[in-house]
């Protein structure tokens, strides 16, 4: 198996309001809500995605809980922000603090405050409308 992934899917409640977070909050570029015309008859999991092309070819796909769920023919289970952190780069520490603030304008929740981490890297933690669990870094020694 290849070293590498093209995609991450995250489980969300309200496509809509997922997306206006990502596509107005944060300004990542999607043509919005697609797949609504798909169906899988195997699994009974809609079609219906938002997938926003990331930096370096990497996909985030905004797919319904329940759907996900169905897809996967897994049973949906409680929702947990303490399983998986995506980093998001940062180029300063004051890129940091502007990016964390554009994200709780944006409807975020930050969950840690910005602070030099004691192994050099500057961070903060937020959460999407979800709790999807999201790290804002800069690495000084870089």
């Amino acid at each position: 198996m290849r070293a590498k992934i093209f995609f991450i899917t995250l489980a969300v409640d309200d496509l809509d309001r997922s997306v206006a977070f990502y596509r107005d909050g944060l300004g990542w570029p999607t043509e919005g809500i697609v797949g609504q015309e798909f169906h899988d008859e195997v699994t009974g999991a809609d079609g219906t995605i938002a997938i926003f092309p990331l930096e370096g070819g990497l996909l985030l796909m905004l797919y319904e809980r329940t759907n996900l769920a169905r897809d996967a023919s897994l049973p949906a289970g409680p929702p947990s922000s303490t399983e998986l952190s995506l980093g998001i780069p940062a180029e300063s520490q004051a890129e940091v603090d502007r990016l964390l603030a554009q994200v709780e304008a944006a409807g975020g929740t930050l969950t840690a405050p910005a602070h030099m981490r004691p192994f050099g890297v500057y961070s903060g933690y937020f959460t999407d409308p979800d709790g999807h669990l999201f790290e804002i870094a800069w690495n000084s020694s870089e």
